[in-house]
This record gives C-alpha cells, structure tokens and sequence, in this order.
C-alpha cells in the first residue's frame, strides 16, 4: 500500500498525524522536484492528472487508487486495526488552502 503525498499537503500531513503508517506497513511517496522515482511511480499507476487535481492517494495493495479523504481515512483504520496499530477518525479534518492538496 501506497500514500502518495507532497510537503506542504494540508490534508496528507493530516493522515501521517493520524496514523503510524510505518508500522502499518504504507510506504510514502512524496511528490517533489527532488524524487523522480515517486513521480515515476504515479505515472506508472496512471494518477498523474489525478494528483493535479487532489492529493493524498493511496494505492491499494490491489493497485485500485482511492482519493477521497474519508474513504483513505477508513481504509487507514481497517489497516491499523488489523496490525494492532491505533489509529484514529480525525474529529475534524483539515482544509487545503489555495491548491496545496494538489500536484502543482
């Protein structure tokens, strides 16, 4: 499983908060000039103009995509609780200001 976020992503750095992804066994790619190999990774699973659009994604182990925030959340919670990780609903979730949820 794969979380494909970017530095300044209001919404993604909410999920690394939220859950110890580590332990969860979700590999992170972040999106930025400085890794061609993660950029390389989107495009493989065609979500380049996804992520233009809306980030975070995450990459199922089925290599099916989800991108809605709330859905990620649940599938986060499923994971966790199958790996005996605690992990939690956000009370609130964060807002993107001006694009910064998106691959620019």
């Amino acid at each position: 499983m794969t979380l494909f976020t970017k530095n300044d992503c209001t919404l993604c750095e909410q999920l690394k908060k939220q859950f110890d992804l580590s332990a969860m066994e979700v590999r992170i790619e972040v999106l930025d000039n400085n890794d061609a190999g993660a950029l390389a990774h989107l495009a493989w699973h065609g979500l380049v103009e996804t992520a233009r659009k809306t980030l975070p994604i995450l990459v199922l182990d089925d290599s099916s995509a989800v991108q809605d925030f709330t859905h990620i959340e649940d599938h986060l919670l499923d994971r966790a609780a199958r790996y005996g990780v605690s992990g939690k609903r956000a009370s609130r979730q964060a807002r993107c200001e001006s694009g910064s949820c998106a691959l620019q």
